[in-house]
């Protein structure tokens, strides 16, 4: 017999589990979590090279209702980020509900029954009212299609997907990209190289990363005193939101930013040829913006070499740039960022009348009401999807606030036999209208290569506002917004209000 389930949870990183814990919260225990490795943690799970931390402070890194009192330092490591994660899951007992190795391959809604058919790859098939893919934005690895890359003979490898039994020790590395894994990874890599060449396709913000490490004592004081840690937060939450004027193109805010950075290149970078390769030449904001104190000193060993001319083709020993000048190497990793626009990968989701999600999207267009939901696809609720990204603040905060939508749509449907909610397309449209209206005075729009914008130059990634003005979206469910039906009826805004 197909197991059925009231919730079926995509993903065991940050959204799926904070997810899972708010279900119990909630005192929803009729749940399970996909996951298609063996362990939970998502990206922290995934990303293990040398020099990996969460480049946003912990405090607010963390969701409120479990607050990582006991974090080490400000800007956390990769193992704490994952330790945090274990230990969330084991708080809200969210092992029983957990199905490692199983990953979702294909999700069909079956209007006739109001419920979500699910496969997985190793053939298990079950069935749940409720779908919240979580698969996040960072979790497949990008390496371009350069010319001849199979010819490379020696060792190559992306960052998130480190070799941990290759030695780099003496070795002749190619590390290529210059975004936010690879300035982690360099200052780790040109520790132990022979010789290192970064290769940068454009130049960074870089703003120094200020760590704090905590004291036992201070720890302690987080611990039995929860309240100064939430004050802690607050403090980092208000300041990082206030800095989200510096994202909007034109303003005093921008220009300070953007000088804060070059003064910070200016300190550490006295060598004006160096200088001014690493001087960006757009908008402040318009990439993500690198929180990094190691990189431009590791610029400066004499085993360091930055390359910024673009790479050509590969050769049997290493890469030929357009400059024509080969470039040998025993190993080339891949610091080239993620597909991080093909938010459901090669999941098949299929919504109402057969139209799939790819469909719905096309191939980079795409979109959701307020990140959340997407006509044809009754509930289905996406974990940080579309135009959910923050560059200014902390993404598990936007989290949060999505997980409180989805417990509150389902606390308010609870009654409803056979429920379907399926937001109205003039809404998504319109949210969508005044988003991009937003964005049109953003830096994210500017004129710049990013991740956060498909090839047409429309952000799809990225929030518009703050978090609190995402929060005035996405505070609570509204019925009026979507079609809500129990079986073949549909049921008035009004009275799905009043069973709340």
């Amino acid at each position: 017999m197909t197991k059925h389930y009231r919730v079926a949870i995509l993903g065991s990183g940050f959204g799926g589990l904070g997810m899972a814990a708010q279900l119990v919260r909630a005192g929803i225990d009729d749940f399970a979590v996909f996951e298609k490795a063996d362990s939970v943690g998502g990206v922290w799970r995934d990303n293990t090279y040398p020099g990996a931390a969460c480049d946003t402070q912990a405090h607010v890194y963390c969701f409120t209702f479990f607050p990582h009192l006991r974090v080490s330092q400000m800007f956390a490591g990769g193992d704490e980020m994952l330790g945090y994660q274990v230990a969330l899951k084991d708080a809200f007992g969210i092992e029983k509900h957990m199905h490692y190795n199983s990953e979702i391959v294909e999700a069909r809604w079956n209007e006739a029954e109001a419920l979500w058919n699910i496969k997985t790859r190793n053939g298990e098939e079950y069935t749940a009212d409720f779908f919240i893919p979580a698969w996040g934005q960072l979790n497949s690895p990008k390496i371009p299609g350069w010319k001849g890359r199979e010819n490379y003979q020696g060792i190559q490898f992306h960052t998130a997907e480190w070799r941990h039994d290759v030695d780099l020790t003496g070795k002749k590395v190619i590390l290529i990209g210059t975004a936010a894994s690879a300035v982690q990874a360099v200052p780790e890599v040109a520790k132990v190289a022979g010789h290192l060449e970064v290769f940068q396709r454009s130049a960074n913000y870089i703003l120094p990363r200020e760590q704090i490490t905590f004291s036992a004592e201070q720890l302690d004081t987080f611990e039995q005193h929860p309240e100064t840690f939430e004050e802690s937060r607050r403090l980092i939450h208000d300041m990082r939101e206030a800095g989200f004027e510096r994202t909007r193109n034109n303003t005093s805010a921008q220009a300070e930013g953007r000088q804060e950075s070059l003064d910070y290149l200016y300190s550490v970078v006295k060598d004006e040829e160096l200088r001014e390769k690493l001087t960006p030449n757009y908008d402040f904001g318009c990439k993500r913006i690198l929180r990094t104190s190691a990189f431009y000193p590791a610029l400066l060993r004499d085993n360091v070499s930055l390359v910024t001319e673009g790479v050509d083709h590969f050769t049997e020993k290493g890469i030929v740039t357009t400059d024509g000048v080969e470039h040998e190497a025993d190993v080339i990793i891949y610091g080239t960022g993620f597909y991080s626009q093909n938010f459901q990968g090669d999941l098949n989701i299929v919504g109402r009348d057969g139209v799939t999600l790819a469909e719905r999207w096309g191939e980079e267009d795409a979109e959701a009401y307020i990140g959340l939901s997407v006509d044809g696809f009754p509930n289905m609720f996406l974990m940080y999807g579309p135009n959910t990204n923050l560059n200014h603040n902390s993404v598990v905060t936007m989290l949060e606030i999505q997980q409180h939508y989805v417990i509150d749509a389902l606390e308010k449907t609870a009654d409803l036999d056979k429920v379907s909610l399926d937001v109205n397309r003039d809404k998504l449209d319109s949210f969508n209208t005044v988003l991009q209206e937003e964005m049109e005075g953003s830096s994210f729009s500017s004129d710049c290569s990013s991740w956060y914008k498909n090839s047409k130059g429309k952000v799809i990634n990225n929030w518009s506002g703050t978090v609190e003005e995402y929060r005035d979206w996405a505070g609570e469910f509204k019925a009026e917004d979507y079609l809500v039906k129990s079986g073949a009826d549909v049921v008035s805004a009004e009275t799905v209000g009043a069973q709340a």
